[in-house]
């Protein structure tokens, strides 16, 4: 028990020192590339490929490269030894308040470039014998022609239809489709199985098996949960063999350790979070797990457990939960562990046995679709800090032993814990202004104190030539809306009807809740003649033309001059004052509604100007600034557009304003707190 407890001190104490290190890495991008940034040529091996309305390629070359190449139709097998041409790309980080972030997403990955490929010369092809097994295993999965088998013999889950994924994701059942533990322990008990039936020397049946597993690391990519499982597997059994009486503890907090030096980026990979957190608890708690016989009952509550230990990791992921989720994987588990994947396995063997397979992979889809759209018991929770999530795990490391053999009453605490988490933006008495970067458009959320009122102002909308479509709404808007605790908009408001304005204003509608829906003057567009027919079918009130909105005493002028000929000169131009700062919103208003607002409205010392027209030259004429002389200006703007806004004149006109601009700042934020302004930007 001393050298135990001796052990665990050493590798805590280990443990504190490589999340220091992490941390300096991950915050301070240490990193010399092996390549010149400048070079135009680059040779390497394919690793993987992916297929989509381009060519994705993992290229090891001097260090791991991701190629991006528009042609599809070249045929290429992993392990042909490629030349490229191109240019090198620095991936980007969200442009958005916390979403997700690519950059660091491929550096778990140990990618740190991206290069554009514009044409690519085949030298060789493949002659590596672990590449030809690979590109065996794939013809064969592809003659057999189910999509299950790519998950799980290769890892990839990338060939599952994206709703289905969803589903699973909504459920808190994605785990299972991700190759870990469970998969690794029952691979190893089949192949021990079968080994045992062979050989009789227990040294080299184990040998044979541990160099099986480590070559399937390379067929599932080197994933880090099979990474993680793998090697746990391998200590462990090592371990029981030699009597070693290293406890399980100390050997997986070993591994998280090795990973992270030989990778510190690791720490942003959902994957390996969420492995590493689930299996060091389970061990923890081990104890408690193995008092249940009944196999449902243990399953449910280790699900239960694994639930609890996620939901910090999946409210900054997601932000929302499933409280269904350990009742569904009571369920699931034992079907897709028990059943689909052994059953998968032997339709690699068997291709016959593939009817069956789909028939069980129907049943077990249309279930998983009937669950998620029970939606009353996902719940939105905001995102939250480092420091609630230590307090969360502190509290659980602490707490959850003394308090199991009490379940109702641990239950009831986690309970409160979410209700109130659920219900936090009741208690923030802050107004939040956010201009997102939706690209070249508009989308502006206000949040006023206490919960009271979210309004939305204008949608943005891409326009996408490419035969998946971007879905803006869902990519980002929908996911910042939860990832601030918002569940419904309580106010939509759309300046106009052009599309880079309200394009996405469908999608909102039908997959967040809408309260009310106001529309500018003038006669109805097409476009927003179609979102009225999803309003009437919904029930969902609108209006159009108004003066005024009385939010919680927060008043909201719209500035109506007269009726224009053009979609642009018909915005809703708003002002408002919030927290004794004065507000102008002028959507795509031209220097001619500039002008009759001028001679309609008394304005001047504007604190935050919205400028017109994404900096366009069609407005913000001198007279018009100098007029209202704002203090800063938010310009909502795409990157390179090909407008070429924001216009040099523009810019010039706004000379004595601070501005902040979606293209190089990201999305903005202003809080006003105790009637003091603070702004801060998503890009540094």
């Amino acid at each position: 028990m001393i050298l135990y407890l001796k052990k665990l001190r050493i590798i805590l104490l280990f443990s504190l020192l490589t999340f220091i290190y992490v941390f300096y890495i991950t915050n301070n991008n240490i990193y010399k590339s092996k390549y010149d940034l400048n070079t135009k040529k680059i040779y390497g091996y394919v690793n993987n490929v992916k297929i989509t309305d381009k060519m994705q390629i993992e290229l090891i070359g001097k260090e791991k490269v991701l190629v991006n190449y528009n042609n599809t139709d070249l045929d290429l097998k992993l392990g042909d030894y490629i030349l490229l041409e191109g240019v090198f790309n620095i991936p980007s980080n969200n442009t958005n308040f916390n979403l997700f972030n690519y950059n660091k997403y491929l550096k778990s990955k140990k990618i740190y470039y991206i290069f554009k490929a514009n044409k690519i010369t085949k030298i060789k092809n493949n002659n590596k014998l672990k590449y030809k097994i690979k590109n065996k295993i794939i013809k064969r999965i592809d003659k057999i022609n189910n999509n299950y088998l790519y998950t799980f013999i290769l890892g990839d889950n990338n060939y599952i239809d994206s709703d289905i994924k969803t589903s699973y994701r909504n459920s808190g059942i994605s785990h299972l489709f991700s190759v870990s533990g469970m998969h690794i322990t029952f691979l190893s008990s089949f192949l021990l199985l079968i080994l045992k039936k062979i050989f009789k020397n227990k040294y080299i049946i184990n040998i044979i098996l541990f160099s099986f597993l480590i070559f399937y690391m390379f067929l599932t990519n080197f994933t880090p949960s099979v990474i993680r499982a793998t090697f746990l597997f391998i200590i462990l059994t090592t371990n029981k063999l030699f009597n070693l009486k290293i406890n399980p503890l100390v050997v997986i907090l070993f591994i998280l350790n090795i990973m992270l030096l030989n990778n510190p980026y690791y720490i942003y990979n959902i994957g390996f979070v969420l492995s590493f957190l689930v299996s060091i608890n389970l061990i923890i708690f081990g104890n408690i797990t193995s008092n249940y016989n009944n196999y449902f009952l243990k399953t449910f509550f280790v699900s239960l457990l694994s639930f609890l230990i996620s939901i910090p990791i999946m409210i900054n992921n997601n932000n929302e939960i499933n409280l269904l989720s350990p009742l569904i994987n009571v369920f699931f588990v034992p079907l897709i562990s028990l059943v689909i994947f052994p059953l998968s396995l032997l339709t690699f063997i068997i291709p016959k046995f593939n009817v069956l397979l789909n028939i069980l992979i129907d049943i077990e889809e249309n279930i998983i679709l009937f669950f998620s759209n029970i939606k009353f018991f996902i719940i939105i929770l905001k995102s939250i800090n480092y420091f609630f999530i230590i307090i969360y795990y502190l509290l659980i490391i602490f707490v959850i032993k003394k308090l199991l053999n009490r379940k109702y009453q641990f239950l009831l605490l986690i309970l409160i814990i979410l209700i109130f988490h659920n219900n936090i933006n009741y208690l923030n008495s802050n107004i939040n202004i956010t201009m997102l970067d939706i690209g070249q458009g508009d989308s502006l959320l206000i949040e006023l104190p206490h919960n009271k009122s979210n309004i939305l102002l204008d949608t943005g909308g891409v326009v996408s030539y490419n035969k998946n479509k971007y879905n803006l709404s869902l990519n980002t808007t929908i996911p910042y809306l939860k990832s601030r605790g918002i569940k419904k908009i309580n106010y939509m408001i759309l300046t106009h009807g052009d599309f880079d304005h309200m394009g996405e204003a469908i999608n909102l509608v039908n997959n967040f809740k809408v309260k009310n829906v106001v529309f500018n003057c003038g006669e109805f567009n097409e476009l927003e003649k179609e979102l009225i027919k999803v309003l009437d079918k919904k029930k969902i009130k609108y209006y159009s033309c108004i003066k005024e909105l009385n939010i919680d005493n927060n008043k909201l002028y719209f500035l109506q001059t007269k009726e224009y000929d053009n979609e642009n000169d018909n915005s809703n131009v708003i002002y408002t004052e919030l927290g004794n700062y004065k507000f102008l919103f002028m959507a795509d208003a031209g220097v001619e509604k500039e002008k009759n607002i001028l001679d309609k409205y008394n304005l001047s010392n504007i604190d935050v100007l919205k400028v017109g027209h994404h900096g366009s030259k069609t407005s913000s004429s001198t007279n018009f600034i100098s007029s209202i002389n704002p203090k800063y200006s938010l310009i909502s703007v795409g990157k390179n557009n090909r407008y070429g806004h924001p216009n040099k004149e523009v810019i010039n006109n706004l000379a004595n304003t601070k501005i902040y601009r979606t293209d190089r700042d990201g999305s903005i934020m202003l809080k006003i707190k105790n009637n003091k302004l603070k702004i801060e930007t998503c890009s540094p």
